[in-house]
């Protein structure tokens, strides 16, 4: 039972840690970003399984692990609020050809990076050509582009 428990408060804190990161870090991983889920991974496997590195163990916690997501997909699709905690929400980078620059720091981006995926996706040359630029929730940001 202890083995389940520490892998639920790992699981959750995971969560938290990668929501409060940020969307970027999804989406634009770096190899310094690697390292660290390389070493956040081996952590993890150490706080998850204490000193029982039986199989009966870790299998009980890739279970828990398994179920604890199933049970979290449920729960955000019945309830569209924790759907928003924990996946978050659009958010809206560019309207119209002027950058949000609150929206920008809050979500630790800088133009370059719209307008890097405005050459990638539209071919455009300038802020002005986008109607807009969002940040989704699984990292990535999409163009819209004026018409």
């Amino acid at each position: 039972m202890d083995a389940v428990i520490r892998g639920l408060a790992i699981y959750i804190a995971l969560l938290l840690i990668i929501r409060l990161s940020g969307r970027r870090t999804l989406a634009q991983m770096t190899p310094f970003d690697l390292v660290i889920v390389l070493v956040i991974s081996e952590t993890t496997q150490q706080a998850m399984l204490g000193e029982d590195f039986s199989i009966t163990n870790a299998l009980l916690l890739i279970l828990t692990l398994f179920t604890t997501d199933i049970a979290i997909s449920y729960l955000k699709g019945w309830s569209p609020t924790t759907a928003r905690i924990v996946d978050g929400v659009p958010t809206i980078l560019v309207a119209d050809g002027a950058y949000d620059e609150s929206a920008l720091r809050g979500c630790r981006l800088q133009k370059e990076d719209v307008m890097e995926a405005a050459r990638a996706q539209e071919g455009l040359e300038s802020v002005r050509d986008i109607k807009f630029a969002i940040l989704e929730v699984s990292g990535g940001i999409s163009i819209i582009k004026r018409p």
